[in-house]
């Protein structure tokens, strides 16, 4: 069996609420094993045989859309990937003591050198963003509202579909899951 955790978008965000039992409960009515949820903005980790997680993504999304009446882009990461997300995000742990905020954006895919070259000429005083892999590391310094940056302009600068979490909760997933 494979451990995977679910990043969803567009849970219990705009209006869109969905009861954690729901998706717990789509995902058991896809053969998925050990299902739990964590925290009610979409995170779900689970056990399958199928070790194709692009294949998975689809039978997610197709069986979420059916269930809820709306498209929900799925990011799967396997339990080792998760472990090591985590790791890299404690790097960051003095500058999150001293009141930054640290987000993991979960992409479909790696973004291309010319996207990457795009995302980091992002990089400011109050932003910094590093690429791990396929996923984004976005420190932000300051709060929120001062930031240059958010979802629709990395979404746009890359072309990739993304969903973002608080690196906090990536660790917490991390050390309670895997």
């Amino acid at each position: 069996m494979i451990r995977f955790a679910a990043f969803l978008r567009a849970i219990n965000v705009g209006g869109r609420v969905v009861k954690m039992d729901v998706l717990r409960k789509q995902f058991e009515a896809l053969g998925f094993r050990d299902v739990s949820t964590f925290i009610a903005s979409g995170n779900v980790i689970f056990e399958t045989r199928d070790e194709n997680p692009d294949a998975l993504e689809v039978r997610i999304e197709e069986r979420l859309h059916k269930a809820l009446g709306f498209r929900v882009a799925t990011f799967l990461r396997p339990a080792p990937e998760v472990t090591n997300l985590a790791g890299e995000c404690t790097r960051y742990i003095p500058e999150i003591e001293a009141g930054s905020v640290l987000y993991v954006i979960f992409a479909r895919r790696a973004p291309l050198p010319d996207e990457k070259r795009g995302l980091l000429a992002h990089n400011n005083e109050i932003d910094q963003l590093t690429v791990h892999g396929r996923d984004i590391l976005w420190l932000c310094r300051r709060y929120l509202g001062e930031s240059t940056l958010g979802g629709a302009t990395l979404e746009k600068t890359c072309a990739l579909e993304a969903t973002l979490r608080n690196a906090t909760t990536v660790r917490k997933i991390a050390a309670k899951y895997f």
